[in-house]
């Protein structure tokens, strides 16, 4: 199918340490999910693009994959399209240009939600995120609003990644953690699966962050809605082909909204504290 277009909840780990979460809030009971939509945004992706929508099907072969294009000069879209030719469980939307992974996950989500699909997973289309693990995560989403693929709880793991990613990764997470006060171990992470009644419920109509701090946002935004968030471990493989969408100016949006996050949620606290009576 082709388409055009231009505060402070505490998470913990489970009794034997193996996976962080929320675990208070909602509380599905196994309840089924539903179709199963993946999300894939692309920009000149073309070298990994066939090869990560064919893992995808293998993996969970009853998911559909949306392959969200902007506009890429290296020819990705028209892949995209071959691809949904030859399989109706490919789609693509295509976006008139590169204006950031944030809004380009939530064109997808739009898409999502718009068709009815019960549960939504973003992943990367360079690999670096395994299909074969998206079982897992779905399985999770089971007795969860949102599961996030972690790096970081035990279990979890990173290869090949340079030791100055892994030190700006964890640093990102530490400093999350401490300035949001959540206790996820990867809100960073890009790897993750949602319920379509969480997305419907996190307001995306108001979501302006990208990078790093997009997944944090919408993390944050289920926590404070009192959400159940778990993370299951997974295996992060650097890239082979291509480069990476990292940049200067993601890392310091990062920091800046991360900050103001914090200060606001301090901010209501205080405000919404009980005050002393002589």
């Amino acid at each position: 199918m082709k388409l055009r277009t231009d505060g402070w909840p505490r998470t913990q780990c489970d009794a034997d340490g193996k996976a962080g979460g929320e675990l208070t809030g909602t509380d599905p009971s196994g309840a089924p999910v539903g179709r199963v939509a993946v999300i894939i945004p692309t920009y000149n992706e073309r070298e990994n693009l066939e090869a990560i929508v064919g893992r995808v099907r293998s993996s969970v072969p009853d998911a559909d994959v949306l392959v969200v294009d902007d506009n890429s000069p290296d020819g990705t879209g028209e892949l995209a399209d071959k691809l949904a030719a030859v399989d109706s469980h490919v789609h693509v939307l295509h976006r008139g240009g590169k204006n950031g992974l944030g809004a380009a996950y939530i064109a997808g989500f739009g898409w999502a939600l718009s068709e009815g699909y019960g549960a939504v997973v973003e992943m990367d289309a360079d690999g670096s995120h395994q299909p074969e693990q998206l079982p897992d995560l779905l399985g999770a989403l089971a007795h969860a609003d949102l599961v996030i693929g972690s790096r970081y709880v035990p279990g979890g793991k990173v290869l090949n990644w340079p030791k100055s990613r892994e030190i700006l990764s964890r640093g990102a997470n530490t400093y999350a953690r401490l300035v949001l006060g959540i206790h996820l171990r990867d809100a960073t992470a890009g790897y993750r699966a949602f319920r379509g009644t969480t997305l419907h419920r996190i307001a995306l109509d108001k979501v302006e962050s990208q990078g790093y701090c997009f997944q944090v946002d919408l993390a944050l935004r289920a926590l404070r809605d009192g959400m159940t968030v778990v993370e299951v471990p997974i295996t992060f493989v650097e890239r082979i082909r291509g480069a990476s969408k990292m940049s200067r100016s993601v890392v310091v949006e990062a920091l800046w909204r991360i900050a103001r996050w914090g200060i606001a949620t301090r901010w209501q606290a205080l405000r919404k504290a009980p005050c002393g009576r002589d």
